[in-house]
């Protein structure tokens, strides 16, 4: 992001972990599992977490600290970040539920870009520490995009879920039963 490599994002896009943890909150959500969700949500909270601190890391360690155009990119969300997300979702859990597996996820992860705004948030805490103002703008605006993007994804995941009318889990007792709705 900082050299402002378009190749080296879309790297950084292809092996985020994050894509399988945000369908499994739609999937969890979906099917009225909150087995799968909870695994999810931690899942989806460790891999936010090392991706945090490791930009955080990168970016208070790398000698350069230009704002670049890629990272900037990252700060603006529009609506065309959140249908891209949309369909992005669609296209990812529609894959994930096929008999036939492809291999759509790589270019989900892609469309959707979820690593670079983490990213770029995680810059935005390290840019706090000389401009309070800036960094804070910078995280919280990078965080908005990345939200965007995994609310978009989860939720259509669980439209889908729904529409295929996958079955919900079924619970041992009543007290379970209860818990869950």
């Amino acid at each position: 992001l900082n050299l402002n490599s378009g190749a080296v994002i879309i790297g950084a896009m292809l092996i985020s972990p994050l894509m399988n943890p945000i369908l499994g909150v739609g999937l969890g959500i979906g099917t009225n599992d909150r087995t799968m969700l909870w695994q999810a949500l931690k899942n989806f909270g460790i891999a936010v977490i090392i991706a945090l601190v490791t930009s955080i890391l990168y970016f208070a360690l790398t000698p350069i600290d230009t704002f670049t155009p890629e990272m900037q990119s990252r700060t603006e969300p529009t609506i065309l970040d959140a249908l891209v997300a949309v369909f992005g979702g669609l296209a990812g859990i529609i894959s994930v539920t096929r008999l036939d597996k492809t291999n759509a996820i790589p270019g989900v992860a892609i469309a959707t870009a979820l690593m670079p705004p983490l990213c770029v948030a995680g810059y935005g805490l390290v840019l706090a520490f000389t401009d309070l103002d800036q960094g804070l703008t910078v995280f919280w605006r990078a965080g908005y995009l990345f939200f965007l993007n995994s609310f978009f994804i989860a939720v259509t995941a669980y439209l889908i879920i729904r529409l295929l009318r996958f079955p919900y889990r079924k619970y041992v007792n009543k007290n379970e039963a209860r818990k869950s709705q």
